[in-house]
């Protein structure tokens, strides 16, 4: 898919030979991957654990407003979307 494409109405999922998951160890979200692991930020988990395949970025941005009590996210939300499409973190679903 050409991220360009992306917008608020896209519904992103997690990437095909991912899973993501809460390490208690690490203390944080990670993604696997049958080479490793991607230790995440809370913000990265935060945004990660809302993409389902049927939540849009818009959705998925209000909904990090109202649990963080945040305004304007949805310009570093969708900042993050793209990084994590260009890194086959996630996908977007027809």
């Amino acid at each position: 898919m050409n991220i360009s494409l992306l917008d608020a109405l896209s519904r992103p999922a997690i990437g095909r030979g991912f899973r993501l998951q809460w390490e208690e160890v690490q203390n944080a979200h990670v993604l696997l991957y049958p080479e490793g692991m991607i230790k995440l930020n809370g913000s990265a988990g935060e945004i990660l654990k809302r993409c389902n395949g049927e939540t849009t970025i818009a959705d998925i941005t209000a909904d990090l407003e109202r649990a963080f009590g945040a305004a304007s996210l949805s310009e570093d939300v969708m900042r993050f979307v793209v990084m994590a499409v260009d890194k086959k973190w996630l996908r977007i679903c027809p």
